[in-house]
């Protein structure tokens, strides 16, 4: 037994040497998961006024308080606004920066990030507000409050020209199209008519030569959805090439693009888009498949979003379908001037004449009127 106490103090005097030895070397800083930031808005009902979109005069501000995470952290705060029923999945953002607590905007600042989240001009909508901490890249944000407002921006349509061979590369604005903005949000749509299998043309924002768009890739003949990407520059670069599809009929090529230009992600799409009326009505009649070609097709206007033409029916049936093919067609149910799917519904046509057929493909809407 005394072997055995002798032993154990024997390593207790050990162990405390040990102990001694030990020196603090300075204290260990951990991050704690990190408590938000309050969120607060001057504001909380803001109708945006047109008429203001010079004024530099601050419209909103929101402030909100440094969020902790148990040390001095350069955290960088980013303000997100999103739709109620969004649950935060595409936001727009502006970012404060680093330890930025305090941010107003003017009249056309934020209607512009209103605008991003598509709500329509003169419309009165509820969007949340939240802040965002940021504290580094492999740590996980964390939010702030959300302030929730009821705000009416205003439309701020904007334009930029696509010159190209298709009209012979006049001066921008001369005879070239336009894609529209309806929302200025950055994303521009609209169809052009190409006139060629791979015309080349460009996208410029003025009518001027001064500045465009073009493309780092040198493409030859495209044969169908493409996708570029772009750069803004003010010398070289390359020409963007329109798609084209072969139909049913091989000779056929759709070369109307629907182009779709996006200034944000610096992308620009071409799908080959054309809608047609076809039908025993029309100056064609019923294609199977592997008749001659019989679609009269239409032109798209970018100012009203519709397609339309101007021919001589005759009694008989017609229906909307796209780039000559019948994957996608459009008849008409019981209700004159609406558009369904259905194969099996014709639009009927009783007085032969000369009529301009307008058809609003997004709202799935057409109308006919006798010349």
């Amino acid at each position: 037994m005394k072997t055995v106490l002798t032993k154990f103090l024997a390593i207790s005097g050990v162990a405390l040497l040990m102990l001694a030895s030990c020196k603090k070397e300075g204290t260990t800083v951990r991050a704690t998961s990190g408590t938000p930031g309050a969120l607060t808005a001057n504001v909380t009902t803001l109708p945006l006024d047109k008429s203001k979109i010079n004024d530099t005069t601050t419209v909103i501000k929101f402030n909100v308080t440094q969020p902790s995470y148990g040390y001095a952290a350069g955290v960088t705060n980013i303000l997100q606004i999103d739709g109620p029923g969004d649950n935060w999945a595409n936001p727009t953002t502006f970012t404060l920066g680093t330890g930025v607590l305090s941010q107003g905007f003017n009249t056309v600042t934020f209607n512009s990030l209103l605008l991003k989240l598509n709500i329509l001009g003169g419309t009165t909508a509820t969007v949340n507000v939240r802040i965002e901490h940021s504290l580094a890249v492999n740590v996980p944000p964390i939010y702030s409050n959300v302030v929730a407002l009821t705000v009416t921006p205003f439309n701020l349509a904007s334009f930029v020209y696509v010159p190209g061979n298709y009209e012979g590369w006049s001066f921008p604005g001369k005879n070239a199209d336009s894609l529209q903005s309806a929302t200025d949000n950055g994303i521009y749509t609209g169809v052009i008519g190409f006139k060629l299998v791979s015309d080349g043309f460009l996208i410029v924002p003025a009518q001027s030569w001064a500045n465009k768009w073009a493309t780092t890739a040198n493409p030859g003949a495209a044969g169908g959805p493409i996708t570029y990407a772009t750069e803004y520059v003010t010398g070289g670069g390359n020409n963007f090439f329109s798609a084209s599809k072969s139909t049913v009929d091989p000779a056929v090529n759709i070369t109307s693009n629907l182009v779709t230009f996006d200034s944000n992600a610096n992308t620009l799409t071409l799908t080959p888009t054309l809608w047609s009326v076809v039908g025993d009505a029309t100056p064609g009649s019923w294609p199977n498949g592997s008749g001659p070609q019989s679609d009269t097709d239409m032109k798209f206007n970018n100012g009203t979003q519709t397609w339309s033409v101007l021919v001589a029916l005759k009694p008989g049936g017609l229906k909307f379908r796209l780039n000559h093919d019948w994957g996608v067609n459009y008849g008409s149910l019981t209700t004159a001037g609406v558009l369904d799917t259905q194969n099996n519904n014709n639009i009927p046509v009783t007085v032969a004449g000369n009529y301009l057929i307008t058809v609003d493909i997004a709202h799935l809407t057409y109308t006919m009127v006798k010349q």
